[in-house]
């Protein structure tokens, strides 16, 4: 491939052959592919489980037991039809727009009978041919249904195109007068506690800390009173659906994503005010490296802008600019990783933390408040401006974990279509990070799996599970090598093991239909 305008970003896509390569090819075994994977993909774990218990609602005990019994997926033979050049497809954007088109009709005979499962409930779907953006089926496409964790996909999108993929959050430290510093957020999601390591590394309060004691000590300094602004985000930082182990409150300065254990990846306790904890961590690794701390962190909100008009009640008195720090002297930072590996974790963890710290950075280039109201409003803006026919969409939140959004199934699969397009490589991490059928993420075996056999390595989907709604939403190159996207959504069914188990097989039977 080559590196472009990503730049360095490119190291990034540079693994995505490698990691795509051994997914299938003629009668090579699944199992080296899941070997293969695990050592090239960047992310690993999942939170689908955890997608399914919407503000204080759990899944039921028996939902939970079945699928805690599910076997894990076996090494089985992949589809003997699937060439590597063809597997590669939705990496690398290589669509074939002369491979036959499937035909309405065809995809109908392959689907029809699937859709009408028990466990569907309501059900819609739809399947789009990538080349040429035209819709190929459609079974209620136009009626919006719960996306859950699907809506991560819209995200995603506005994310990139407005922010830009090399795009890193900074979180800094900066000096207010004599022996007075300020840990100033930056919106990071994936700003850790822990040191880390690497040509670029993840953000590290500890590194920050080595490098705030380094300067402090040049200048003499060895005490000091601390600090901490959050003012970047404004309104609530909790949660449309209310406090859930499944989210922190959105917070410009949170690290490990607000969690006790930062090991933990889904239905996770978190502290009550994350921004307070990661200050009082900072002032300890600031001590451990020889600079005294004088009493408790105090919050602190740093110069602001003008604010603009407001966009709702939430929004109310809310800047929708950064804070700014220009009285301020700059002592030390930390980057984040570009946003290109930002967004494939989500995807792949569906990483609900990491999703809505992202409405609120498109809220703000935007020039939205940076706030929940504001970042959907953004989103959906984007959306709109990208060419996306948003139909009935509703959003509440960037995540999906409020069961009141609304996608239409053809809404995902414009934008799938839109975000697998050689048209738009700013987009391409989207693809990357889309969990891969029976390997990575939250269609990995040790998270929920993949049960459709004729699937396995070749789809590349978005799950999203919330109590009463289950959602699967992705890409395959199909028996003759025509990329579709597609989007299966069903809401209000049978048992979340059965339903999930349901869609797998409908997008097995994308898979494996030629349907002319």
């Amino acid at each position: 491939m080559g590196t472009t305008w990503w730049g360095r970003a490119a190291r990034g896509y540079a693994l995505a052959p490698t990691r795509t390569v051994v997914l299938v090819a003629g009668g090579l075994g699944l199992a080296l592919a899941a070997s293969s994977i695990a050592a090239a993909g960047p992310w690993q774990g999942g939170q689908r489980t955890a997608e399914r218990r919407p503000g204080r609602t759990a899944g039921s005990p028996g939902q939970d037991a079945a699928r805690a019994s599910k076997p894990q997926l076996r090494a089985v033979p992949a589809p003997s039809w699937q060439p590597v050049p063809q597997v590669l497809a939705p990496a690398v954007g290589a669509v074939d727009a002369a491979a036959p088109l499937p035909t309405g009709a065809g995809l109908s005979t392959a689907l029809g009978g699937y859709l009408g499962a028990p466990a569907l409930g309501q059900v819609t779907a739809s399947v789009t041919d990538v080349a040429t953006g035209r819709s190929l089926y459609a079974y209620g496409g136009t009626a919006p249904q719960t996306p859950a964790s699907t809506n991560k996909i819209a995200t995603a999108t506005a994310a990139l195109t407005l922010l830009g993929p090399g795009h890193r959050f900074t979180t800094r430290v900066v000096s207010t007068g004599p022996g007075r510093i300020v840990l100033v957020g930056g919106g990071d999601p994936t700003l850790t506690a822990a040191a880390t390591g690497g040509s670029d590394p993840q953000a590290s309060l500890a590194t920050l800390a080595d490098r705030t004691a380094a300067a402090l000590k040049a200048e003499g300094a060895s005490t000091v009173r601390l600090g901490y602004d959050t003012a970047l985000f404004t309104g609530s930082p909790l949660h449309p659906i209310g406090v859930n182990d499944n989210i922190a409150l959105v917070q410009a300065l949170t690290v490990d994503e607000g969690r006790l254990d930062p090991s933990s990846t889904e239905d996770a306790p978190r502290y009550a005010d994350p921004a307070a904890t990661a200050a009082g961590d900072f002032a300890a690794l600031l001590t451990a490296r020889g600079v005294t701390v004088q009493g408790s962190p105090a919050l602190t909100t740093l110069p602001t802008a003008t604010a603009p008009a407001t966009a709702s009640a939430e929004d109310a008195a809310a800047p929708a600019t950064a804070p700014s720090a220009t009285a301020a002297v700059p002592l030390a930072e930390v980057q984040s990783q570009p946003l290109t590996e930002i967004v494939e974790r989500m995807l792949t963890d569906s990483d609900n933390d990491i999703a809505e710290t992202l409405g609120h950075q498109v809220a703000l280039a935007a020039g939205q408040p940076a706030t929940f109201t504001g970042g959907v409003t953004a989103v959906l803006q984007t959306l709109r401006g990208l060419g996306i026919q948003l139909g009935g969409t509703r959003l509440y939140d960037s995540s999906g974990l409020d069961t009141r959004d609304a996608v239409p199934a053809d809404v995902l699969t414009q934008l799938l279509a839109l975000d697998a397009s050689p048209a738009h490589p700013e987009l391409r991490p989207i693809v990357l990070g889309l969990p891969v059928a029976g390997f990575t993420g939250t269609l990995g075996p040790d998270v929920e799996g993949f049960d459709s056999s004729s699937g396995l390595g070749v789809v590349r989907a978005k799950t999203g599970t919330l109590s009463a709604a289950n959602t699967l939403a992705g890409l395959v190159v199909d028996r003759d090598g025509r990329l579709l996207a597609f989007a299966f959504m069903a809401n209000g069914g049978g048992p979340a093991a059965t339903a999930r188990s349901d869609l797998d097989a409908l997008a097995g039977r994308v898979a494996a239909c030629g349907c002319r």
